[in-house]
């Protein structure tokens, strides 16, 4: 048998969660407008499917992409790290999204909300 070579991951690019088609408008009022994150243009190619991209950080982004057969990801989620989660949770709640505090980690401050097509959605403030 011959060695093969070991694959080395050197980080993540982006995530990518489902929505409906025509949520877009509703997902920059989320994503951008509360959370802050900036949208980013997406390829023409890509860009005909629908849905949008956000960044996160300097490295990373979020992308929502338009699924047929949209269901919410009840389980499954982005943990999205905030310099601090107490103002994160003021501008979710001051938009009509909940805020479900979970203290399951110790020394963990974060809650969870749902993006306005259903999406779970971890904020965590960084440490």
């Amino acid at each position: 048998m011959t060695e093969q070579a070991r694959v080395s991951v050197t980080g993540l690019h982006h995530v990518q969660i489902a929505c409906p088609a025509g949520s877009e408008d509703r997902l920059r009022g989320f994503y951008n407008g509360v959370l802050g994150l900036p949208e980013l243009p997406k390829p023409p190619v890509l860009a005909a499917r629908g849905g949008c991209w956000f960044a996160v950080g300097a490295a990373h982004e979020l992308h929502c992409g338009v699924e047929e057969s949209f269901v919410p990801a009840r389980k499954a989620h982005p943990c999205l790290l905030v310099a601090d989660v107490d103002v994160a949770a003021t501008a979710v709640a001051a938009a009509g999204g909940a805020v479900r505090w979970d203290d399951a980690i110790p020394g963990v401050r974060r809650f969870h909300t749902d993006d306005p097509v259903g999406n779970r959605v971890e904020i965590q403030e960084a440490g």
